[in-house]
């Protein structure tokens, strides 16, 4: 009987050694898997988007009227995104550039956008971050106010805008953010001297005598202290269809803060198949400080200017490349 009762003790004590060190077992390769699946999420990641859309309408001994056209459309959106630890780096690049021929006229400009973003951010606490941003806008080639096509009232740097913030980045997840900062300076560049003499986009416009002579150049930069905040979301609105938006608001601190600067794209994508897809692409925009001149009475003359809100949208059907 002291033999049984031995072997029944000796196995208990078996058995629970072995279970602790299945346990422990355990527990390492569950922590050792926690620490490869951290490792996988950090690091780099990159890709984009390249979306070229193309219309073409012909008519010929058409009874209802109108004229050929033809249009392309090209869409670019680059990102580079670094996460390492509590440091985050992300950085993305949008182009955009669309030509439109109808009828008899020549080409004209119907998009023109380049907009690179950098922000690195230091976590805080939980979803909160240090974070600086900097941010560059501006466009490849000349505009004109059509039917005026022989006057500039934009080109290559004319305008361009510098923008410098500090403060918090809330980060709850990849496809939400919202970047406030009450720190921030914004530079308006018009490298072109007609159009700063003119006092385009804000700058300081040329000084003239009693003669029309020019005594004093325009300026070609403009500096805004203010606040700052800017918002990202991406959401998928239902199978195959995403949406994208992103808002910037800025105040200046020393010249009526109430009058708020807006620009705010949204980007809504229905993918077809791998290769097809359709696009909307809308784009707001308020800045007190730009002039824009109309025709409010329809007899081809600009007869008003003044700050208005600005809004293009842009239609597309056509190949979208993702890598």
């Amino acid at each position: 009987m002291k033999k049984f009762y031995f072997i029944v003790v000796l196995t208990a004590i078996t058995q629970s050694l072995s279970s602790q060190v299945l346990t422990e077992e355990h527990l390492e390769a569950e922590k050792k898997l926690k620490v490869q699946k951290t490792d996988t999420i950090e690091g780099w990641k990159t890709g984009g988007v390249f979306s070229l859309n193309f219309t073409q309408v012909s008519l010929t001994n058409w009874a209802a009227g109108g004229d050929n056209s033809i249009s392309l459309n090209g869409i670019t959106n680059l990102f580079a995104n670094y996460k390492k630890g509590n440091s985050t780096w992300d950085n993305t690049l949008d182009l955009a550039y669309g030509l439109m021929k109808q009828g008899k006229q020549g080409m004209r400009k119907t998009d023109d956008r380049v907009d690179f973003m950098s922000k690195y951010g230091q976590r805080a606490f939980k979803n909160w971050y240090y974070a600086a941003l900097i941010n560059f806008r501006t466009q490849m080639a000349p505009g004109y106010n059509y039917p005026d096509d022989s006057t500039k009232i934009s080109n290559f740097l004319a305008p361009a805008y510098l923008l410098v913030a500090i403060g918090m980045d809330y980060k709850p997840n990849d496809n939400f953010n919202v970047f406030i900062s009450p720190l921030t300076m914004r530079t308006t560049i018009v490298n072109d001297s007609k159009l700063a003499d003119a006092g385009a986009f804000g700058v300081d416009k040329a000084e003239y005598n009693d003669l029309g002579e020019k005594i004093k150049n325009g300026k070609m930069f403009r500096s805004e202290y203010g606040g700052y905040l800017r918002s990202l979301l991406k959401a998928d609105i239902m199978k195959n269809i995403k949406l994208i938006s992103k808002l910037d608001l800025f105040s200046n601190y020393s010249d009526h803060p109430e009058r708020i600067d807006v620009n705010w794209e949204v980007l809504i994508a229905l993918k077809v198949n791998e290769y097809i897809s359709a696009t909307i692409a809308t784009n707001l925009i308020y800045d007190h400080d730009v002039d824009i001149a109309v025709d409010e009475n329809g007899d081809g003359v600009f007869d008003a200017f003044g700050p208005r809100t600005q809004f293009k949208e842009v239609l597309g059907i056509g190949l979208t490349y993702k890598f």
